[in-house]
């Protein structure tokens, strides 16, 4: 019973930062009006979040291993609940930004230590059904958050969405005090040159941020096909959009029982090359059937991702050093957050500069439609590559890893 309380306590710091990221991006429009600021400027309420998790996951991950992660594990989760109620009663926008900024704060030391629990509370044979749990976990709090936030938004007011981040916060403190093991502090590690060193760990962050970039072309390419190339309605768009985060939450305890039968290179193998598939796919089939001819390839995507997510994350945290998890943990979620970034900068470049416009809500049907299976070839190329690293990886796994280079405090 001690472990489920414990993996409730870790779903719930998973779903909390998650849920914080797509929650507020709703709340936009409404911020904009009551505080009378412009566009940009509400972007930062988004913005802020992001960078602060983005800077400080690993950083969070090599103090838990130093420092204690039980004990830094309490202080990011009553970091992030004390902040989402001074968001929530926040006067001012550049207070509410502020305020996010602590938020993201607490949440990259959630998401940066997380995973490394995992390894601690549940048994080895069930890991990869664990890191399957959580990868749904995530997916639903990325799904839950527009209609959350817009249900809150229209029956109460945009502090509501803070103040339930709040009540949640509690819960996970609670859950996680008294239910997760603390650990003892760790000898400090030259922490970069362990990990330049230790090649398989190298591949399986870079496989990370490839298969997540990939994935988040999705969502930024997705609207612009959808409204210009087969001419949907907003509300059309909103559903079809919520096909991949719904695939995404049914698949990830499956992909980690998947994970546990097969092992961890098998099923990379797999989720890769379902992800290889749906891009060819994506690039071929939407021009000729439309929305069945999007969905299909999405839905595989997405479940291929999944499939893909929990072998990785498995194979990184099983294999990392039980006195370094929490920074290896950090780089996991760094990886990751690595990847959404090049997934909306350069592959959104891609899909622009295959238009031959950056004005693409003007452009013609099969200008976009062109971009479109430019945009998923070069995706399909990028999964390659992953592949190809895998197997890298897979004859690096054969070799001793280098020890890390202990470092005795003075």
């Amino acid at each position: 019973m001690t472990k489920r309380w414990a993996l409730a306590a870790l779903s719930l710091t998973i779903l909390l930062p998650s849920l914080g990221t797509s929650v507020a991006s709703v709340a936009a429009p409404a911020l904009a009006q009551v505080f009378n600021a412009t566009f940009a400027e509400v972007q930062w309420v988004v913005l802020g979040y992001l960078i602060a998790i983005t800077a400080l996951t690993v950083v969070a991950g090599y103090l838990g291993d130093t420092t204690g992660r039980g004990r830094l594990f309490l202080v990011g989760i009553a970091l992030f609940t004390a902040l989402s109620a001074a968001c929530a009663a926040a006067p001012t926008l550049w207070l509410l930004v502020a305020a996010r900024v602590g938020q993201g704060a607490g949440a990259a030391i959630m998401m940066a230590l997380s995973m490394a629990f995992v390894s601690e509370a549940v048994p080895r044979e069930r890991i990869g059904t664990a890191m399957g749990l959580l990868g749904t976990v995530s997916a639903v709090g990325t799904a839950l958050g527009p209609p959350l936030g817009g249900l809150l938004i229209a029956t109460l007011s945009w502090r509501s969405i803070f103040l339930v981040s709040t009540a949640l916060g509690v819960v996970a403190y609670v859950l996680a005090r008294r239910h997760l093991p603390d650990s003892p502090r760790a000898p400090r590690t030259k922490l970069t040159t362990a990990v330049l060193r230790d090649r398989k760990l190298v591949a399986n962050l870079a496989i990370s941020s490839i298969a997540t970039t990939v994935l988040m072309s999705t969502l930024v390419v997705g609207p612009f096909y959808l409204s210009g190339a087969l001419g949907l309605d907003a509300a059309l768009i909103g559903i079809v959009l919520a096909a991949g985060p719904v695939v995404a939450a049914l698949s990830g305890l499956p992909a980690g029982r998947v994970v546990d039968a097969l092992g961890t290179h098998r099923t990379t193998v797999l989720g890769l090359g379902g992800m290889a598939v749906g891009c060819v796919a994506m690039a071929a089939l939407p021009a000729s059937l439309g929305i069945p001819g999007y969905l299909g390839p999405i839905m595989l995507i997405t479940a291929s991702f999944a499939q893909f997510q929990a072998a990785n994350s498995t194979a990184v945290m099983t294999t990392a050093p039980a006195t370094s998890r929490g920074a290896v943990s950090g780089m996991l979620a760094l990886s990751r957050q690595i990847g959404l970034i090049l997934g909306t900068s350069a592959m959104g470049a891609v899909f622009t500069l295959a238009a031959g416009t950056s004005a693409i809500t003007t452009a013609a049907p099969t200008t976009i439609a062109t971009a479109l299976h430019l945009t998923f070839a070069t995706a399909a190329v990028l999964i390659a590559v992953a592949a190809g690293i895998a197997h890298l990886r897979q004859v690096w796994a054969r070799r001793p890893a280098p020890r890390p280079e202990v470092v005795v405090a003075q």
